[in-house]
């Protein structure tokens, strides 16, 4: 990191853990506790449209963002300024919780009954704005707003069942589709309009307050997504648009039979014979959404453990070289301020260390992975190297209070031997010993802050429900939280504006 970017500190918050779960009053007023407290960074998940199962790292395009997030009051608001709709009618783009099947159908309702008002009013700036966003993003949009009319066609069937003419992207057959549901169609785009019109109105709104958005991509993307159906040459599939191999990572500190992801693996040599065009594409998005993009599982750009299909599990593997080198090259070279992060957790070698720093990327350190072992851990505080980002921990981490109160005994004398305090505050003196290191970032999820327990969790890995639901009460930020949080902030010199 630059120079005038060190000594700072940001909060780890999902969208959908805010109050509301969406991107309008409350993220506003997220903004503005990050300011107060001197915080610089406000990093969120991926905020792409998730499958069922919720989780924000497996999407159904690495583009579109995630619907849920729209907050229809503010619609309804900007509708009535441009004259598209009545006062009586804004009011009913209220803002709710987007979490239930009632309230998902009423958003779509809502959304279907602004795209009426938008397409009767052709000559307003609000449809210019939605016919030029069309065409800035054609290079994706045309084809998710396709496989989204195909999946509800399909029951939700994943795209390598559909009928043949579908599956393999028949074009007679697939104009036809976009002339029989041409309003299914612009209802889809006007959709991610919306979206992206909220976030860059949220965006500019941090920006202005010194606030940088630090957004999160997963190396992979879903098997089926968009991304996939439309590209089908760039991914490891068979004849048969199956996939021969998965990703994921061996067995490690979360898992014992490692994590089998299902993720396809990416053609690599197809991709590189394209210029890497699709993640340039992909970037491109990133881009414009955030000042700052951290890459999950980032030593998958030197190497990928490749499982067999027919595997259940991830302990049966091999490593495959990816070309990171000529990969980050590229996007360097189309993106020279873009300020990337490497996720280099897990299983790293002299190979993935050397890729990062050739690129000069601040890796992470977890603190809640640096007690129990030798003087040369990594995590430990002492050994943590300016160009880093430091973490109490993330989100596939328990929460810092949780961990603490289940931290075996020798890890935690530890512990408490670094602190030189055998009876700390818990997670209070871990954010204090995150904020002390050299790091030039420091994220603490907002769990952390709040000094929630384990019923807290974003997520575990490796297994199913109960993920990726958390959400936190304005009424948890007590006065006494919050001010001690700042104060920590000001003691270790990385309030906002202070280098």
């Amino acid at each position: 990191m630059k120079k005038s970017q060190q000594r700072k500190v940001g909060v780890l918050l999902h969208i959908s853990s805010l109050p509301d779960g969406t991107l309008g009053e409350h993220a506003l007023r997220f903004v503005d506790f990050l300011s107060e407290i001197g915080a610089s960074v406000w990093q969120t998940l991926p905020l792409n449209m998730p499958h069922g199962d919720g989780s924000p790292y497996q999407c159904l395009s690495a583009h579109a963002g995630n619907p849920a997030f729209i907050n229809m009051q503010k619609l309804g608001e900007n509708l009535e300024k441009n004259g598209l709709i009545s006062t009586a009618d804004a009011q009913l783009y209220d803002t709710k919780l987007h979490d239930t099947d009632s309230n998902a159908e009423y958003r779509q309702q809502l959304l279907e009954k602004a795209f009426t008002a938008l397409s009767e009013n052709v000559d307003s700036s609000e449809y210019i704005a939605y016919r030029k966003f069309c065409r800035k993003h054609s290079s994706w949009l045309k084809d998710f707003s396709l496989f989204l009319v195909l999946r509800k066609r399909f029951d939700q069937a994943s795209w390598n069942n559909w009928p043949e003419a579908y599956k393999k992207r028949d074009a007679k057959t697939l104009n036809l589709l976009r002339k029989q549901h041409t309003a299914e169609i612009g209802l889809i785009q006007f959709t991610q309009f919306v979206f992206f019109e909220q976030w860059s109105a949220l965006k500019q709104y941090a920006n202005n307050k010194n606030i940088a958005m630090f957004g999160d991509i997963p190396i992979f993307v879903a098997f089926d997504s968009a991304d996939v159906w439309a590209n089908p040459n760039l991914f490891k599939l068979n004849k048969r648009y199956n996939m021969t191999v998965v990703a994921g990572v061996p067995p490690d500190y979360f898992s014992a039979t490692g994590q089998r992801w299902g993720n396809p693996h990416y053609n690599w040599s197809a991709m590189k014979n394209h210029g890497f065009k699709w993640w340039i594409q992909r970037m491109a998005t990133q881009n414009r959404m955030f000042d700052m993009v951290r890459i999950d599982h980032f030593r998958g750009l030197q190497a990928a453990w490749e499982i067999p299909a027919s595997e259940a599990t991830a302990m049966n593997g091999v490593w495959r070289l990816a070309p990171g080198y000529a990969l980050l090259w590229a996007i360097k070279k189309h993106f020279k301020k873009m300020c990337l992060v490497a996720e280099d957790l897990g299983v790293i070698t002299d190979e993935v260390n050397a890729l990062r720093h050739h690129y000069n990327l601040p890796g992470m350190k977890i603190l809640q992975f640096a007690f129990g072992g030798g003087d040369d851990n990594l995590y430990l505080p002492n050994n943590i190297e300016p160009n880093s980002v430091v973490y109490t921990g993330t989100h596939d981490n328990d929460t810092s209070l949780g961990w603490y109160l289940s931290l075996e005994e020798h890890a935690k004398h530890h512990l408490h031997a670094v602190l030189n305090n055998h009876e700390p505050a818990m997670p209070a003196a871990l954010i204090d010993m995150a904020l002390a290191t050299n790091a030039d970032l420091v994220i603490i999820p907002m769990q952390d802050i709040l000094a929630l327990d384990s019923t807290s969790r974003m997520n575990t890995p490796g297994t199913l429900g109960g993920n990726w639901v958390w959400k936190f009460d304005w009424q948890q930020l007590t006065p006494r939280l919050k001010q001690a949080f700042a104060d920590s902030i000001s003691k270790f010199g990385r309030a906002n504006g202070i280098h």
